[in-house]
């Protein structure tokens, strides 16, 4: 994950593809709890109450603003799901597994 972490995500060219499905997998393993859901990734977060969900979900923001790619975000009370894929690729590209990983490092 260390390597992910290091990484800047690139802005996507026009027609760039969505990583093949040996890469995902290679991935995956170095995004704990994240899950594959058709052609993106997701995970659940969980926080004591409402206060420290949108604490992690302005954290969160901050990342995706300066990487300039944006998970999408759904808050129930206190659990945070995200999503990650890149529209442009109409799939997962490496940006995605950066921003995981940089999601995960909050978490520790």
């Amino acid at each position: 994950m260390n390597d992910l972490i290091k990484k800047h995500c690139v802005p996507c060219e026009t027609g760039e593809g969505k990583l093949p499905i040996a890469k995902i997998k290679e991935y995956l393993p170095v995004v704990p709890d994240w899950f594959l859901v058709g052609d993106e990734i997701k995970k659940d977060f969980k926080f004591k109450n409402f206060k420290e969900a949108m604490g992690f979900v302005n954290k969160v923001a901050d990342i995706a603003e300066s990487e300039g790619h944006h998970p999408d975000i759904y808050i129930f009370y206190n659990k945070v799901n995200l999503t990650l894929w890149t529209h442009e690729a109409k799939g997962l590209t490496d940006n995605d597994f950066i921003m995981a990983a940089k999601i995960n490092s909050l978490d520790s």
